[in-house]
């Protein structure tokens, strides 16, 4: 290759012209030909041979002409002419990140928003401190079952929607966006319905407690599609105002007019997942009538479409999944003193995890930062590397990668640490009056911790999973992702049956299920985004 170099200098200088209009020719058939093979065929097949190629520019052969080729088309392709960058503002910059960041941080706002009341109120959106245990394992299910049926369905519309909406096609994005609302609603009914014939049969709950899941199931699967479409427009906040207003027409209905606290939440959930479709639909009517007037593109065909969003798909069913695996196998465990369903809610477990989420919404903010800044400083970076440079593309954004991946690494753990310190603090100054209990109970405060950690590595592992989808490798996500599932799964299993012998609150133990899913998580992920970016000069090309 060395030699080929050097003789292309010498074409450039005596014959130059004549090696630019063979180029020019060929890159008029294919602008970017798969290597050197392809070129010598294409100059066989236009009547170059070897003495020809020999006559006219000196070389021993057509192959060797293809290599002299082959190196002025890629030069051309990535060191001409691209329009100068221009470089942002500290200021610009500073006021991008903010707006990623906060664009992060409010889609995790609503769950402090729901932690806060339940602290405050007693009860929030679709829970109540002073439940019945059968009520609340009937709202568990429910709420767990409609993550995990809608998650699928949620990911395609950020996947496909979001990418008609970013191109101003506001019709398409509608009409696709609907499309998997349509079937997401068709596949709740298929469920509830299933679920109510499989209950039926086999006497799993009660009438009372099937009908609850079914209901809280159906209502917040409706709400989590709207919110799906807010956050691809770009309105978050709307949905933290339903929920603010859900929960403030609970609290009418419950503390003021007197209704019975399910009946109040069942309301409020109607409410705001009828609303939040007709917000929806305003919308998207809305953003259609600031296109220009005659663009109408047709929708590619539908097989096309299910088969190119369906690892996204994929994922959403694994990750909600993984997210509830150890809340099911925790409260699968028969505790030998009282268990008279095949589920049985356990307040403290799910206390514990539900503080120790709060910890996710500072790393989700910063995920979309560092995500954000990576790839602005990818499709900045391309026009700056010739095709030669390829390898120091590849290691100056490996290099980028591991310098974030350490910073959300600190920051996550930072974020652990300052949960566990405000838990500390409300519990040993206001615990009593908000009959909290997590770092006095030895089992709570295991569990607490435990999930903090857990936590802190699924968002370092998030990171790598926004990453692996901005570069379109949703199958490399799903390859780390479903290994963690299964270890969650197992060991969680294993460990709470075995707690589960040597006392009633053995159930704990599925916590190091999820902890070590985590770290399965968290390593395969960070091995396939290492190897995507060793090949980052590979992938850019695919995308193109």
């Amino acid at each position: 290759m060395k030699s080929s170099g050097v003789r292309s200098d010498n074409l450039n200088t005596n014959n130059g012209h004549l090696l630019q209009q063979l180029v020019d020719e060929i890159m008029s058939r294919r602008l970017q030909p798969e290597d050197h093979f392809e070129i010598a065929a294409y100059l066989e097949s236009v009547g170059w041979n070897d003495t020809r190629a020999a006559e006219v520019f000196g070389v021993r052969d057509v192959f060797e002409l293809s290599f002299d080729i082959w190196d002025a088309i890629q030069k051309r392709i990535t060191a001409v002419p691209y329009t100068p960058i221009q470089k942002n503002s500290v200021f610009a910059y500073m006021a991008e990140a903010l707006r990623s960041f906060l664009r992060g941080l409010i889609f995790a706002l609503p769950m402090a928003i729901s932690v806060f009341s339940m602290l405050t109120l007693r009860f929030s959106l679709w829970s109540y401190e002073f439940l019945s245990t059968q009520d609340a394992t009937s709202i568990a299910i429910g709420t767990i079952m409609s993550f995990v049926t809608v998650g699928g369905f949620t990911q395609a519309i950020a996947r496909r929607g979001f990418f008609y909406i970013t191109q101003g096609y506001y019709n398409m994005g509608r009409r696709i966006t609907f499309y998997f609302i349509r079937v997401g609603f068709a596949t709740c009914g298929i469920m509830a319905a299933a679920f109510a014939v499989i209950n039926m049969l086999l006497s799993i709950f009660p009438f009372r407690m099937a009908l609850m899941i079914t209901v809280y199931f159906l209502f917040l699967s409706a709400i989590w599609l709207s919110v799906t479409v807010m956050y691809i427009l770009k309105k978050e906040l709307l949905f933290t105002g339903l929920l603010v207003f859900g929960i403030f027409t609970v609290l009418i209905l419950f503390k003021v007019l007197g209704l019975p606290i399910l009946v109040s939440q069942v309301i409020a959930l109607f409410c705001i997942a009828f609303s939040g479709l007709l917000f929806v639909l305003y919308l998207f009517k809305k953003a259609e009538s600031k296109m220009e007037k005659g663009i109408n593109p047709l929708m590619p065909r539908m097989s096309i479409t299910l088969y190119s969003i369906m690892p996204y798909f994929i994922y959403g069913f694994i990750y909600f999944s993984f997210l509830y695996t150890d809340r099911i196998v925790a409260w699968s465990t028969n505790d030998s003193i009282f268990m008279p369903f095949l589920i049985w809610f356990r307040g403290s477990y799910e206390l514990a995890l539900d503080f120790a989420l709060l910890m996710l919404i500072i790393p989700m903010g910063l995920n979309e930062v560092v995500v954000n800044g990576i790839m602005f400083q990818l499709e900045s970076s391309q026009k700056h590397y010739s095709g030669q440079d390829a390898q120091k593309l590849n290691d100056s954004f490996l290099s980028l990668y591991r310098k974030r991946l350490i910073l959300v690494c600190i920051i996550s753990c930072l974020c652990a640490a300052a949960v566990y310190a405000a838990v500390f603090f409300v519990e040993k100054n206001y615990g009593a009056i908000l009959r909290i209990r997590l770092i006095s109970g030895s089992t709570s405060h295991m569990v607490f911790i435990f999930a903090l950690f857990s936590y802190a590595v699924i968002a370092v592992a998030l990171m790598n999973a926004v990453i692996l989808f901005s570069l379109s490798q949703p199958e490399l996500v799903n390859s780390s992702i479903l290994p963690a599932l299964l270890v969650n799964v197992s060991v969680g299993f294993v460990l709470s049956r075995w707690g589960s012998m040597a006392g009633p609150e053995g159930y704990n133990f599925a916590v190091f299920g999820l902890a070590s899913g985590a770290v399965v998580f968290l390593v395969l992920s960070c091995r396939q985004v290492v190897r995507v970016l060793k090949n980052l000069d590979y992938y850019i090309y695919a995308l193109s």
